[in-house]
């Protein structure tokens, strides 16, 4: 009979045999642990010393859906869907560069852990735990040089010029990158609240089939109490009310919901946002959506985000709240390679819902975008230092009356 210390000792032996027979062997892509692109992952939240220029984080958070939810699976099912990008694999032929590799350092930060029962704790959750990262000295950064915390000394100086954004950070200083997945829209709100203390008011990018800047009463969710009144479709009203947003330049890009009445573009309008429909992707076509959009948020500090349903249902069926007619994978990743040299601070990629995907090609075409994005964020930026640049004038302008006030405006901590 084998003793108990010989078998142990003979599975020592095999393990190490495989291990230098099989030596160096990279493995198959389906494999190992579940980050986004493969990427090295730390518990970010937990670790302070966790190093990183980009973070890609979770969000899994969906209490505040108006109809289907479960997109606080989303973030998972974006990384699975991740698995065939690697770095030395991820060459875009037209970004003309691997991403992953210019040097900077990426982290899968894992996700921020929200409450399932109550909504206003789990958006201060997702405010404390985007502040915590976006407080983090930059892993590259030169001016971090110290026994402790050397910066990377594979990013070349210009590289870290162009994707340093102390230009236009209050403090003068280079912050963090975030890559967030969610969860469902809401989560914005937060992170603007996050930024909002680095950079002042920010420009936002919308892509998304609905507005989301939906005041309460008029909300079909209504509004009988003020934490009712935050929720997938109405957290663009509450971060305008907070001052969050960067008035008359910010745009949405790919609406085409149905809306209550004019009155709902009228309120738009008044809190800053412009509209470019879905339509007008055959109306002017992707150059001139490109050119409307950099005119729009010109060099301020822009936070770019992306529900998944201003893609068509037919390329990305997991979803909430489903809006036929919408665009492809293909005009979208068009239009966001027409806004490199930004001043992005921070991106998000919401409402995938994957109990309701088909074979993940919901799931793989967000991944798809979130590295559009990436590559625009090591690509950098040409704008830095604040600014505003002439909007052009394509339509006319619309009337900025409210004919649906706000009776109770309300400001952050209220729901609380």
């Amino acid at each position: 009979m084998i003793s108990r210390k010989t078998l142990y000792l003979l599975a020592a032996l095999g393990g190490a045999a495989l291990t230098t027979k099989y030596s160096g062997v990279v493995k198959p892509t389906f494999s190992g642990v579940n980050t986004y692109a493969h990427l090295p992952t730390a518990k970010c939240l937990d670790n302070k010393t966790a190093e990183f220029d980009i973070a890609v984080i979770g969000i899994p958070y969906d209490l505040t859906v108006t109809y289907r939810p479960g997109a606080r699976f989303g973030p998972n099912a974006i990384r699975q869907a991740s698995r065939r990008q690697r770095a030395g694999r991820t060459y875009s032929l037209h970004h003309m560069q691997d991403p992953y590799a210019t040097g900077l350092r990426f982290l899968d930060c894992d996700d921020i852990p929200t409450s399932s029962f109550d909504p206003a704790l789990a958006i201060d959750q997702i405010e404390a735990g985007y502040t915590s990262l976006l407080q983090r000295i930059p892993a590259s950064d030169p001016s971090s040089r110290s026994a402790s915390y050397p910066p990377s000394s594979v990013v070349s100086d210009k590289a870290w010029k162009a994707f340093s954004n102390a230009g236009i950070a209050k403090d003068s200083q280079s912050h963090p990158k975030i890559v967030s997945m969610g969860g469902d829209h809401t989560i914005v709100l937060p992170i603007l609240r996050s930024l909002h203390r680095v950079y002042g008011p920010i420009a936002v990018i919308h892509f998304d089939a609905h507005l989301d800047t939906w005041p309460p009463e008029v909300s079909p969710a209504g509004s009988p109490t003020r934490q009712h009144q935050i929720q997938h479709g109405t957290f663009f009203w509450q971060a305008a009310l907070e001052g969050l947003i960067a008035r008359n330049q910010s745009v949405h890009a790919g609406i085409r919901t149905r809306l209550g009445s004019y009155n709902d573009i009228e309120h738009d309008s008044s809190i800053g946002f412009d509209i470019i429909t879905t339509d007008d992707i055959d109306d002017i076509g992707i150059p001139a959506i490109i050119e409307n959009i950099r005119a729009r948020v010109g060099t301020m500090p822009v936070y770019l985000s992306i529900d998944i349903d201003t893609l068509d249902p037919g390329f990305a069926p997991g979803t909430g709240t489903l809006e036929s007619a919408g665009w492809s994978p293909r005009e979208l990743r068009r239009i966001l390679r027409g806004l490199e040299g930004l001043n992005f601070v921070g991106f998000d990629l919401v409402e995938v819902s994957p109990a309701y995907d088909q074979a993940e090609i919901t799931a793989y075409a967000a991944s798809d975008l979130i590295y559009e994005f990436i590559n625009l964020l090591t690509r950098g930026n040409n704008l830095q230092g604040k600014g505003r640049v002439a909007e052009p004038k394509r339509r006319k302008k619309r009337n900025h009356t409210i004919k649906a006030k706000v009776d109770v405006p309300f400001s952050h901590g209220h729901e609380l």
